[in-house]
């Protein structure tokens, strides 16, 4: 029985959505309250069991790889300064085995993805995308992996979705359903408004089967003039089958303004440290808007 124990973290993309704060930082490094997304992604990833994990990054991504290691000026002075709970923090991110590769060229996420092939050899792998925060009992890429091993196929990690968004997505036509486990007639990635076979979308995780490059390797073009990681999937699909998977847990969305802003206080309420201040500023603010509208 194949396990999963590698993953892959793509982390090229050039966050235009975010202009101008990403213009020298990259949006993986974006805190939600205190913590770089793209560490909350880590994170999941080795809760799920995975050992070692190559990201791929682009130009202008350097503070990724600084953040993954050691600082040890910073933990010199945490710790002469007894501030170790902080030290603990810090530590925390440079205590996994991270590879890193650049994507040369913007080609989208399946060019991403296959620029890793080296590194997956002939194993099976997950895929994490940084613009989906999961918070579940269970780790979301680990309930893929269980899925996974039972069935040794492609396992994709969905979610529904309104109507009026699935042209956001890559969307699965599915055939019959087990719980939560979906057998798949095809997927389409970001269907035209009022075209998507279903409301399940794809949700940034997923585990794929090392036959994925031969696809990927010679995929067209697709939606946005990228190599779309859906298409090399369907492709997939048709040759061995891939199944989707309703995993449990809430699904951030914080690769757009609105979403990591939402996710930010969403996560923050979480934080008793800052929960009450946070819901007296919010109240404040709810008061100055509604005084404001009542006087217009």
């Amino acid at each position: 029985m194949r396990k999963v124990k590698k993953a892959i973290i793509p982390a090229a993309g050039l966050g235009t959505r975010f202009l101008p704060a990403t213009k020298a930082m990259p949006k993986e490094m974006l805190p939600i309250v205190d913590k770089p997304t793209i560490q909350y992604i880590v994170e999941e990833a080795v809760a799920s069991g995975i050992e070692d994990i190559i990201i791929v990054t682009g130009k202008g991504k350097r503070s990724i790889e600084d953040h993954f290691d050691h600082a040890f000026e910073l933990e010199h002075n945490l710790f002469s300064k007894g501030k170790f709970d902080l030290l603990d923090e810090v530590r925390r991110s440079s205590n996994v085995d991270i590879h890193y590769i650049r994507q040369k060229e913007a080609k989208g996420l399946g060019h991403a993805v296959w620029c890793a092939r080296n590194f997956i050899g002939d194993e099976p792998f997950a895929v994490l995308l940084g613009d989906d925060i999961v918070q579940s009992q269970t780790p979301c890429i680990r309930q893929l992996a269980e899925q996974f091993e039972q069935l040794q196929r492609s396992v994709i990690g969905v979610h529904t979705v309104p109507q009026d968004e699935t042209h956001r997505y890559g969307i699965v036509a599915p055939l019959e359903r087990t719980d939560r486990l979906y057998a798949v007639d095809y997927f389409v990635e970001k269907p035209l408004a009022g075209q998507a076979p279903s409301r399940l979308a794809i949700m940034g995780r997923y585990i794929l089967t090392p036959e994925i490059f031969r696809f990927l390797e010679h995929q067209e073009e697709g939606a946005g003039g990228e190599i779309q990681l859906t298409d090399a999937i369907q492709k997939l699909n048709e040759s061995q089958g891939v199944y989707a998977y309703d995993f449990e847990g809430i699904r951030y969305d914080v690769g757009e303004k609105l979403g990591f802003i939402m996710t930010t206080l969403d996560f923050a309420l979480q934080n008793e440290e800052l929960r009450k201040q946070l819901l007296q500023g919010m109240e404040m603010i709810l008061e100055r808007e509604y005084t404001s509208k009542i006087n217009r």
